[in-house]
């Protein structure tokens, strides 16, 4: 084995397994669901946020910032997302965000449901107006 190899080798095992350990896909994509904590790093870092609630909901309190299409016309998000532009998927609870963001992976988009919905986005810090 070359010794100069080993630090790079090293340095990206151990990489792999802190991905592993978090949570985090090894190819460096959101995953299916993600914590509000990460999601709110991701947002902050450029990720757009969706939110799929109904109308009605969005109306009764919003992540600022957040993009509204209610889980029923989801074939029209794409339109307003960015194509290479990280999409954390929010609803109420996490059930709804699920299936927006598997149909957005489907279509090409790096998509992650936020596990607990606006609830935990809130109670890790998430603003809501």
């Amino acid at each position: 084995m070359n010794p100069s190899s080993t630090p790079t080798h090293t340095s990206s095992v151990l990489a792999r397994l802190r991905r592993l350990f978090s949570g985090e896909p090894a190819d460096g994509s959101l995953g299916s669901k993600i914590k509000a904590e990460r999601a709110l790093d991701l947002v902050r870092g450029g990720a757009t946020l969706l939110d799929v609630r109904e109308n009605s909901e969005w109306k009764s309190g919003h992540a600022p910032g957040a993009i509204h299409v209610a889980l029923g016309d989801i074939d029209k998000a794409p339109r307003r997302l960015h194509q290479g532009r990280a999409v954390v998927v929010m609803c109420a609870s996490g059930m709804r965000s699920r299936t927006a963001a598997k149909h957005l992976r489907g279509l090409g988009f790096d998509a992650a449901s936020l596990s607990g919905g606006i609830g935990a986005w809130q109670r890790a810090g998430g603003q809501i107006r």
